[in-house]
């Protein structure tokens, strides 16, 4: 296939500019965080028309690979699925509808510890609400939320009582979406965990509860070992329950213990499937994110590729995303990470945090202090049996397994994630 150079003509000047995002406001965002870190200042997201119409000219000038030589998707995303998707990226989708809509919302930023943070703030017209952080993960965002802040934060509006209304706070984690990008190591879990703290008592909540799907899981139960004061508890959706003799077992590639459960004889087999053959997304984050960072950074439909992947493997479709989002939610989440070319500074991440994540041990769960609730999807990467999650959570109070959703389950299911939720914090409210 010819490529169309003259397509490319000003890309690189794109990505040292940040895709051209909110110019004007960046700079009067930073010079406001100079006079005064801690303020709390309003934020507008504005893509420019240029880096929207520079996006639609790579992907139109993709050089495609040839198709893959299975029928299955065992090679990976299959040539025909990402086509379409490519395709609909560069003619029908349209950013501009998906800005509006987030600029509808209240969106703040804020700097924490040198870093500006971005996040969505919406308090409940109902008394008393719970003020609630959620952490979004990756390859995710804050739009995996957005379904879940109408019932959250209105349950009246959505078959709840008043009594189950929640103040919502939605930040990015630093080096994805709109909040600045690390300048140099050291922002994990554990980092990320004090400044949401510091972020929640900015914003005037003496009390609060922390929820985490993926990284927002890590980062949850980061925060529940640390117990900083007011804290209520944590709820979390991919719980770190797997035994140091199971987990021994995975990584030498030696068959399951003996005597376990049938439950967790298939927690087994799928984080063995993950270990074997799912895992090299991880791999290479964890090893070389900054060399993979090159190759996400330039190409679009690259980028597209590798979400789409984990996309198909990870929600509860049977292997085909589309049954779960949309094509317009996935292009979303997609083209935030290229318009704020976020690509290798989300996966820096991984390099920060090269603990195993689904391992109690590694992920010391059993030091937290405040409560734990559980809930289980089925299109999760494994499913946690609860004979493993009150092993590893010693205040574990909540776990429930649901019939639907899979490892993005605000996405995916929005009204179960909101009933479990409202189920899992019931306890803690005063």
């Amino acid at each position: 296939m010819k490529t169309n150079t003259t397509n490319r003509r000003s890309f690189s000047n794109v990505l040292a500019t940040g895709a051209l995002i909110f110019m004007t406001a960046a700079g009067f965002a930073q010079k406001k965080s100079i006079e005064n870190p801690e303020s709390i200042r309003p934020y507008h997201i504005s893509v420019s028309k240029e880096a929207i119409t520079e996006l639609k000219e790579r992907v139109n000038a993709t050089r495609w690979p040839e198709q893959e030589t299975v029928t299955d998707q065992s090679q990976g995303v299959k040539l025909a699925q990402i086509k379409s998707l490519v395709k609909y990226w560069g003619t029908d989708y349209d950013w501009t509808k998906t800005e509006a809509k987030l600029n509808s919302l209240p969106q703040f930023v804020t700097n924490i510890d040198g870093l500006d943070i971005q996040f969505i703030h919406i308090r409940s017209k109902h008394k008393n609400a719970l003020p609630l952080i959620i952490t979004h993960g990756w390859p995710g965002s804050f739009f995996e939320l957005l379904k879940v802040i109408g019932p959250l934060t209105d349950p009246t509006a959505y078959g709840g009582k008043a009594e189950d209304a929640f103040d919502l706070v939605i930040p990015s984690m630093p080096g994805y979406g709109f909040s600045e990008k690390p300048k140099s190591a050291g922002w994990g879990p554990e980092k990320i965990g004090t400044a949401w703290d510091v972020l929640m008592k900015r914003l005037g909540y003496k009390k609060y509860v922390s929820q985490g799907g993926d990284w927002g899981s890590v980062v949850a139960d980061a925060m529940g070992r640390q117990a900083p004061e007011g804290l209520l508890g944590i709820h979390v959706n991919m719980p770190a329950t797997v035994p140091a003799d199971v987990a021994k077992a995975l990584k030498d590639g030696d068959p399951a213990p003996a005597g376990l459960s049938v439950k967790e004889n298939a927690a087994f087999n799928s984080l063995n499937k993950l270990y074997t053959k799912g895992g090299g997304y991880a791999g290479m984050m964890v090893t070389r994110p900054q060399t993979l960072g090159y190759g996400l950074t330039d190409s679009p439909v690259g980028l597209a590729s590798f979400f789409l992947d984990k996309f198909n493997e990870w929600t509860y479709s049977g292997g085909n995303a589309e049954k779960s989002l949309t094509k317009t939610e996935m292009l979303d989440d997609i083209s935030l990470y290229w318009f704020t070319n976020t690509a290798n500074s989300s996966a820096q991440l991984y390099w920060e945090n090269n603990n195993n994540n689904f391992n109690a041990v590694e992920q010391r769960t059993v030091e937290i202090k405040v409560p734990v609730a559980i809930t289980v999807f089925p299109g999760e990467i494994y499913q946690a049996p609860k004979s493993w999650a009150e092993r590893a959570y010693k205040n574990l109070s909540y776990f429930n397994e649901v019939n639907k959703g899979g490892h993005f389950a605000s996405w995916e299911e929005p009204q179960i994630f909101t009933i479990e939720l409202r189920a899992a914090f019931k306890g803690l409210r005063k």
